[in-house]
């Protein structure tokens, strides 16, 4: 039984039709690649809130002005 958890931030208001097309997608995908069977592959979106996510040691939102500012 495939099991798949996909995190991402809770901005940007991310749609229950999206949500549905990255279930469809990431399922699909396990059938392609993997023979796996769709009827017991689980996947599971969570929606993380900003302050809560991380990258390089800094808060999410840190990161992307200071990765933003590296490449200007």
């Amino acid at each position: 039984m495939p099991y798949v958890n996909i995190k991402i931030t809770r901005e940007g208001g991310t749609t229950s039709e999206q949500k549905a097309e990255l279930i469809h997608g990431v399922t699909d995908l396990l059938v392609k690649v993997l023979g796996k069977s769709p009827a017991t592959t689980v996947v599971v979106i969570d929606e993380v809130e900003m302050e809560n996510w991380g990258i390089g040691g800094l808060p999410v939102e840190e990161y992307r002005k200071k990765a933003g500012a590296d490449t200007t």
